[in-house]
């Protein structure tokens, strides 16, 4: 018997990222944030209202079934995405935080920080990444 989605949610890859189609603004964020499954999407919600909060004009996009966040004529300087049993925050200039997020990326700059479901969330290192990310340069990536 074949195992079909349910119509009535998301379509979500097989770790839980849901597809979303490519789209600029916030309301193509919040789409993805809504499709977020389970505790994640409480994640997600509380990651937009924090970088909304720290992150004056900051802009939004989403590509690659990923919301991400930039500063227009700076770059785009964060993004996260879901994974099966975490959410991972990108910090696309992130070894140039201090202290570094804590797990490095094969890509030179990136590090990641990833949050558990049972995660205590460490709010003030996280404003200062967020407040750092948006100091810095960010990339153009598309």
């Amino acid at each position: 018997m074949k195992n079909e989605q349910d119509p009535s949610e998301p379509r979500r890859n097989a770790g839980g990222n849901p597809y979303i189609p490519k789209g600029d603004g916030d309301p193509s964020v919040k789409a993805y944030i809504e499709a977020m499954p389970e505790w994640k999407q409480d994640i997600g919600r509380e990651l937009d209202l924090l970088i909304t909060k720290l992150v004056p004009n900051v802009q939004k996009a989403v590509r690659w079934n990923t919301p991400f966040y930039g500063i227009e004529d700076q770059g785009w300087i964060l993004a996260f995405y879901c994974y099966k049993n975490y959410v991972q925050i990108t910090f696309l200039n992130g070894d140039q935080l201090s202290p570094p997020p804590p797990k490095p990326s094969k890509q030179k700059n990136v590090r990641y920080l990833d949050i558990y479901d049972d995660d205590r969330l460490d709010h003030d290192q996280l404003e200062s990444w967020i407040v750092q990310a948006a100091a810095l340069p960010g990339e153009d990536l598309f």
